[in-house]
């Protein structure tokens, strides 16, 4: 299993999109607020859809709180369009920790002060970043590919 974690979630859409993805590849969905939406909006339900009770659904109410849960600090991957590093050069193991921001500024810098192991997921250069959805996906892909192999969870 697999870890996504969003810190400061601020559009809905998003995170239910990625709460399916979690249920989809049994990956662990951690939320650390403040959320720019309520949990129970619409929006979430609506991309998540009736997949949101299977969700392994886990919120914080700040970084501190979500950071003892951690055990190995070396097992965390930031993702930032600021980082030079792809992260397609990691080797991504079970229990891995994929930490993504906020949609508007990404992570902060107090946040990746905390951390080694920071990535990006390269573009043309023609956009600034990926929707925080499509980087999840990526993100969750390439580890679960390289995890499991070929396929996905089967």
């Amino acid at each position: 299993m697999l870890n996504i974690v969003l810190i400061e979630p601020e559009i809905p859409n998003n995170t239910g999109n990625i709460g399916r993805l979690c249920v989809g590849t049994g990956s662990r969905l951690h939320l650390v607020k403040p959320y720019g939406f309520k949990i129970t909006d619409t929006a979430v339900k609506r991309a998540g859809l009736d997949y949101w009770p299977n969700l392994d659904l886990h919120e914080y109410d700040s970084i501190p709180e979500w950071m003892e849960q951690l055990e190995d600090h070396s097992r965390v991957f930031l993702f930032s369009a600021r980082s030079e590093a792809s992260f397609l050069t990691v080797k991504y193991q079970p229990g891995d920790w994929l930490v993504f921001g906020k949609e508007s500024v990404g992570l902060s810098n107090e946040v990746q002060d905390l951390f080694e192991n920071h990535l990006s997921i390269p573009t043309t250069g023609l956009i600034r970043s990926h929707n925080l959805a499509n980087a999840v996906t990526f993100a969750l892909g390439e580890s679960l590919r390289q995890i499991n192999g070929v396929g996905l969870v089967k």
